[in-house]
């Protein structure tokens, strides 16, 4: 085989199944709506209705995978809240640690109207003063939720909940700074920086994100795009200009390594991965990912390859389980990046392939996948 290869089907994953969750992490889920019958949003009148959120398709990835995941939120106490949690048990994530919100408080929600070539798919959000984003501190006893916890994980889109319902306190950041205090030693911090415009300015998002990352994070993963945005970063000879006008082109792995090592170096980290998406169509994109660690162990993905989407929200997620898995099962740091990188490129392309939002996904696909990447070689193909 022209790549490197694991066989994550055979692995023994009986260390992480003795204790609490190995992976804990916490946000807002959200209903989402979508047109069953093929008409508009404001013509329709059947919807599906499933639920949709960054940390619980993360969770959801890595419980299928064999790693024991925790997922915790604020929820009102009726049959939506009921569905998350139900849902949550469903795919062998605990909901023990869910905060119980009065019933009559909302839970965020979101209408999606699937895109087809050239019209592109849209969303329209209600998610200011949900319950989730009144999830403060005190709320979660964070000692017993954390106690088996080797990686704690959030993203920015979690902090900019408060920004964007006005309120004059951060709820979220208050309990991610009172988590902080009650994960055991050795116990990796990861944040998927997931800048939304909707929630917040870019200016109110540096001033809180730049000082939590580069105090307490230990792992970022990101996109060229939204650094470009946020930092005015390049990518290496590429300006953040032209990143930002979308016309970033091929990308040579000076250019990366460049980049990654700048993002190490300004915000402290042990870790970082990017992912990489160049959509041609809206039913065709092209998918690629990279990651480095601060002793400059480097893996990108050994070509650029084709999807052909049938819904491609929660695919960054799903890849950020499949890395995370990498980097929870295997102790040699550069083999943990390699495998995180494989594992999280078979795992989002497959994904993308699903409708609605949640990775499910079986270990067998996923090992199938990365085993004809493999045989089928490792030449990195022309962006």
């Amino acid at each position: 085989m022209t790549e490197p290869y694991y066989d994550i089907v055979k692995e023994d994953l009986s260390p992480f199944v003795n204790g609490g969750a190995t992976f804990v992490t916490f946000g807002e889920v959200m209903v989402r709506d979508m047109p069953a019958d093929n008409e508009r949003p404001e013509r329709t009148r059947k919807v599906w209705i499933s639920m949709a959120g960054s940390e619980l398709t993360l969770a959801v990835m890595l419980s299928r995978l064999g790693i024991p995941a925790s997922f915790i939120t604020r929820v009102p106490d009726n049959p939506y809240g009921w569905m998350l949690r139900n849902l949550a048990r469903e795919q062998g994530v605990s909901a023990e640690h869910f905060v119980w919100a009065d019933r009559a408080e909302p839970i965020g929600r979101f209408l999606y109207e699937l895109g087809r070539t050239p019209r592109a798919g849209a969303v329209w959000y209600q998610r200011r003063f949900s319950a989730a984003s009144r999830l403060g501190a005190g709320m979660v006893d964070w000692g017993a939720a954390l106690k088996d916890a080797r990686l704690f994980h959030t993203s920015g889109i979690t902090f900019g909940l408060s920004a964007h319902s006005g309120y004059e306190r951060n709820y979220l950041l208050e309990a991610f700074l009172e988590a902080l205090q009650a994960r055991p030693e050795g116990c990796l911090v990861g944040l998927d920086y997931n800048f939304r415009g909707t929630l917040w300015s870019v200016a109110q998002c540096r001033e809180v994100m730049t000082p939590l990352i580069t105090e307490h994070v230990d792992v970022l993963i990101t996109t060229i795009e939204d650094m470009a945005k946020l930092y005015g970063m390049n990518c290496g000879r590429v300006s953040a200009e032209t990143i930002v006008n979308g016309d970033m082109g091929r990308l040579e792995d000076d250019d990366i390594k460049e980049f990654l090592c700048q993002l190490i170096d300004m915000m402290r980290l042990q870790v970082v991965g990017v992912t990489i998406r160049y959509p041609d169509t809206h039913e065709q994109h092209r998918w690629e990912s990279a990651a480095m660690d601060c002793e400059g162990h480097f893996f990108r993905s050994p070509a650029v390859r084709s999807i052909v989407l049938t819904d491609r929200l929660g695919g960054g997620d799903t890849w950020n389980g499949g890395f995370y898995y990498g980097l929870l099962t295997e102790t040699d740091r550069a083999d943990a990046i390699r495998k995180g990188v494989l594992v999280g490129d078979a795992a989002t392309r497959l994904k993308q392939t699903l409708m609605y939002d949640l990775p499910i996904l079986t270990k067998a696909e996923i090992q199938a996948r990365m085993a004809a990447d493999a045989t089928g070689g490792g030449k990195r193909t022309e962006r």
